[in-house]
């Protein structure tokens, strides 16, 4: 298998500005749904809460978190991403 040239591995194959849906899962607990909307928010400012789709699992131990934010930049969405998978209450970003 051949590798890609590093300019085809920087090349981005989204076009910025963009609306970019980002999943994110965590326990069910209190402040959890709080705590994902300010890191957004920090990424992007105009991230409304009302827009933030929330669904528990089956037997309600999860919360899954579709946040669609403005993406400016892959930068941006790195750093985004960066923030929410240190977070301790998340358990996975996709």
């Amino acid at each position: 298998m051949s590798e890609l040239p590093a300019k085809e591995l920087s090349a981005s194959l989204i076009e910025y500005p963009c609306e970019f849906p980002i999943k994110i899962f965590g326990l069910q607990q209190a402040g959890f749904a709080q705590a994902v909307l300010e890191v957004v928010t920090r990424y992007d400012p105009d991230f409304l809460a009302s827009s933030m789709e929330m669904r528990a699992s089956k037997n309600a131990r999860y919360l899954s978190l579709t946040c669609t934010v403005q993406a400016t930049s892959r930068e941006q969405l790195d750093a985004l991403y960066q923030e929410l998978c240190d977070h301790p209450s998340i358990v996975m970003v996709l």
